[in-house]
């Protein structure tokens, strides 16, 4: 696979097997993407990587606390801005039009679209997962850092035939996953990665992209 296909066939898998991804495959993925750029060679990236009972035991938390209804942790830093203005918030719009819409999910069903986002924190059946963290006292520049990481990585694993879904969602369950991988106090959740083999019966409607020429200017002429 090029990496033209590799781009282009990347998406948010949210429906997996239970085939397990060998080991040796994922330590592959994760030698080449050391390789990711980051800003003075900095390396702002902390991955964890949960697999067999200690990822169960992760969901099997995480399951409780939606059982029971806990409150989302207390939020570690912000995920979207609090007022999301043009052309942003129209694309987040459709993307949750898009997403739901092909679940038969109506908008103003938020029992449904909370019951399917709850498959978050299952990782859509994923038997590998990975946690990104990033160091508190490290700025914006890094986190940028952090996400051509996360990129590099999906990618990689597209190569070697296996799907992702990066999820800040985890963000919100930070305690929990922190109760099981135990890092460092100076260390954010940044999000999870769910990562295995595509389960071919899970239906999807591929989500849109903006026009070239709203996201991209060329200047070649004075």
């Amino acid at each position: 696979m090029d990496v033209y296909e590799a781009v282009m066939s990347r998406r948010a898998v949210r429906g997996f097997t239970d085939r397990p991804v060998p080991r040796e495959v994922l330590l592959h993925v994760l030698s080449a993407a050391t390789w990711a750029p980051s800003g003075s060679n900095l390396q702002p990236w902390n991955a964890y990587v949960l697999t067999g009972e200690p990822l169960a035991e992760l969901k099997k938390r995480a399951r409780a606390r939606l059982d029971a209804r806990d409150p989302w942790d207390e939020p570690e830093y912000e995920q979207y801005p609090p007022a999301l203005k043009a052309p942003y918030r129209e694309r987040r719009s459709a993307f949750g039009e898009q997403r739901y819409g092909a679940l038969g999910i109506a908008r103003e069903d938020l029992d449904a679209r909370q019951r399917a986002a709850s498959a978050n924190w299952d990782c859509f059946g994923a038997p590998a997962a990975l946690f990104c963290y990033v160091d508190r006292g490290l700025d914006r520049p890094q986190w940028s850092d952090v996400g051509m990481f996360l990129q590099t990585v999906m990618l990689l694993l597209r190569a070697e035939g296996l799907g992702s879904c990066t999820q800040m969602a985890w963000a919100k369950f930070h305690r929990t996953v922190r109760e099981i991988l135990s890092p460092p106090d100076d260390l954010i959740l940044f999000c999870g990665m769910s990562i295995g083999y595509e389960d071919p019966d899970v239906t999807y409607t591929r989500t849109g992209r903006a026009p070239l020429e709203e996201t991209v200017t060329f200047v070649d002429t004075l």
